[in-house]
C-alpha cells in the first residue's frame, strides 16, 4: 500500500458534526403514533434541497466493495444535502473531508457505522462516493432533487487506502 492509509472510526454524532448529522433513532424525543402502536423519532437531520426540491429515492448495491480499498477520488454536492440511510442493519463506512474549494489526502476522516445509523452529509461536505460491504444492500437516498448538476468531483494529491478498523 502507498500514500495515506486511513482506519474507520466509530461513528458519532459528536465525530461526525463537522461533516453533517448521524441519523439514528434513539430513546431521547420519541413521540407516539397511530394509538401508541408506534414510537415516531422526527427531526432527525437537516434536509437542505437549496432552491431545489427534496429526493427520495433507493439505491441498491450490485456489487460488493472489499478492504483495502483504494480511494483516488472524492465529491461534494455544492447546491444540497445528501443523506443516506440503510433500509436494513449493515455496516456503513464513510469517509469525509470539511468543505472547501478543495480537499488534500490528508483531510480524509473515515467513520464505520454501528449498522444501524445513517448520515446526512452538509452542503459541500467533500465525501467518498457510496460504497456498501455485501450486494443487495439498500439505501434511503435523501437529497436534491436532479434539476441541475449538483456534483464536483476531485482527484486527490495522493491515494488513500481504506483498512479495516
Amino acid at each position: 500500500m502507498s500514500g495515506i492509509t486511513l482506519t474507520p472510526r466509530p461513528l458519532t454524532r459528536e465525530r461526525f458534526a463537522a461533516y453533517g448529522e448521524v441519523i439514528e433513532g434513539g430513546p431521547a424525543a420519541t413521540t407516539a403514533m397511530n394509538d401508541a402502536r408506534f414510537d415516531r423519532f422526527d427531526d432527525l437531520c437537516g434536509v437542505d434541497p437549496g432552491d431545489g426540491r427534496v429526493a427520495v429515492s433507493i439505491a441498491t448495491s450490485r456489487v460488493a466493495t472489499s478492504l483495502p480499498y483504494v480511494i483516488e477520488l472524492v465529491e461534494r454536492h455544492p447546491l444540497g444535502s445528501q443523506a443516506f440511510v440503510p433500509l436494513s442493519p449493515c455496516r456503513m463506512l464513510v469517509v469525509v473531508a470539511p468543505p472547501g474549494e478543495a480537499v488534500a489526502a490528508a483531510d480524509l476522516e473515515a467513520f464505520e457505522s454501528n449498522g444501524r445509523q445513517g448520515i446526512n452529509y452538509r452542503v459541500g461536505t467533500w465525501h467518498m462516493p457510496l460504497i456498501a460491504l455485501e450486494p443487495g444492500q439498500r439505501f434511503l437516498v435523501i437529497d436534491r432533487a436532479p434539476d441541475r448538476p449538483n456534483c464536483d468531483v476531485h482527484e486527490l494529491d495522493e491515494p488513500v487506502t481504506l483498512v479495516e478498523a
